[in-house]
């Protein structure tokens, strides 16, 4: 098998797909790897670094016109046209928001696999990309709303008299948002967590944080996988109501919640920015799907009636270092089912996660949330 790498940092990601450890464990059963020049650079990888792991450091048509490409995000129109039909392309592809990348894919006749997809089983945690990341996010949310807020986040005594230590609110309590609660915990704060999912109040509690208790009657919104899913119009009412007037209480809320192919829930309303104290601050992760704060600004920081709403896009990718080497991790986990004898390419579509994380084979779109999103895209046009 030859696995090709492109330097992606021309999109502006700093992360990497493959890391020179993990390249010479994939050597081990036979992968030979090409990255193309310049890769690993904003991850703080030399060429050289990967030169010494045995590594071919070559130009980008020898990485895009390898057998399986690995990338981070999804590629451009202009690089899927790099590709040979056949080729094996693994990567964050965005296959229920990003439905003309699917079909570019499906008609260059691309074997397709979104990490997105990888079923969420016990055998597929070494695989599972989106915990990786989502981890690095909730972890750099809770650096950045410490920066942003003019205030500690510990309780000090001094000889001026003791600060108190901030409170901060964690809404989703995924792995972002279970991240962000350590992490808040760690730097001293009083953390209170919610999610709408009631099965994980043991672990918001089990990390020192307290469970907001909100009325939303019978409401109980865990879906397929674990995931959250979209609560019922009525509740979601109740569900901003009832947080609008919680929220006026804390000095930080990080926000997280996401459903997967859908707008983010609006967690927090103009109202309930209107009820924090000045100098408050609101790190909102869901930017790239709408925001959960109603005046956030999607990849911007602003201030809003004294309160600042901080929408980073791509946290993991300010962390690139522990980001490539955690999602090259993932992508070797994955490539591991994919190695046959003599480190040849083999897909094996009996098994559930190569099954489930396909999205395009043989020029037909075959995942199901993908082939809707793109019937519902090709309607809408």
């Amino acid at each position: 098998m030859k696995l090709g790498v492109p330097n992606q940092s021309a999109q502006g990601e700093k992360r990497v797909a493959l890391v020179p450890d993990v390249a010479k464990k994939l050597a081990a059963r036979g992968v030979e790897a090409v990255v193309e020049s310049g890769a690993g650079e904003l991850s703080h990888i030399p060429d050289e670094a990967y030169a010494d792991a045995g590594v071919t450091v070559g130009s980008a048509a020898d990485a895009w016109g390898a057998e399986v490409v690995a990338v981070v995000r999804a590629p451009t129109a202009d690089e899927i046209g790099r590709l040979q039909s056949g080729t094996v392309l693994i990567g964050f592809l965005g296959p229920l928001t990003n439905p003309d990348t699917t079909r570019a894919l499906a008609d260059s006749g691309v074997t397709a696999f979104a990490v997105e997809a990888i079923p969420r089983i016990s055998r597929a945690q070494a695989m599972d990309a989106l915990s990786s990341q989502a981890s690095i996010g909730g972890y750099r949310a809770v650096l950045l709303a410490a920066l942003e807020m003019g205030r500690f986040f510990p309780m000090l005594t001094t000889a001026a008299g003791t600060i108190k230590p901030a409170s901060v609110l964690v809404l989703g309590a995924g792995v972002a948002g279970l991240q962000a609660i350590a992490t808040s915990r760690r730097l001293g704060a009083v953390v209170t967590a919610f999610d709408v999912r009631e099965a994980v109040r043991e672990q918001v509690e089990s990390l020192g944080a307290r469970f907001l208790e909100l009325d939303l009657g019978d409401a109980d919104a865990e879906g397929e996988g674990g995931y959250a899913k979209e609560l019922a119009e009525d509740a979601a009412r109740r569900q901003q109501e009832a947080m609008a007037e919680a929220i006026g209480r804390f000095d930080v809320v990080i926000t997280t919640a996401q459903v997967p192919g859908r707008r983010a829930p609006l967690l927090v309303t103009a109202a309930a920015v209107e009820n924090m104290k000045p100098g408050s601050v609101i790190v909102d992760m869901a930017g790239e799907s709408g925001g959960n704060c109603e005046l956030t600004e999607p990849g911007e920081t602003v201030v809003k009636h004294d309160v600042t709403i901080a929408a980073p896009l791509n946290l993991p990718g300010d962390m690139p270092d522990h980001a490539s080497q955690l999602y090259s991790r993932n992508v070797s986990s994955l490539l591991e089912l994919m190695i046959g004898e003599e480190g040849a390419l083999k897909l094996d579509f009996e098994d559930a996660v190569i099954a489930g994380a396909c999205i395009t084979r043989d020029g037909e779109i075959v995942h199901e949330g993908a082939k809707q999103a793109a019937s519902a895209a090709g309607a809408a046009s």
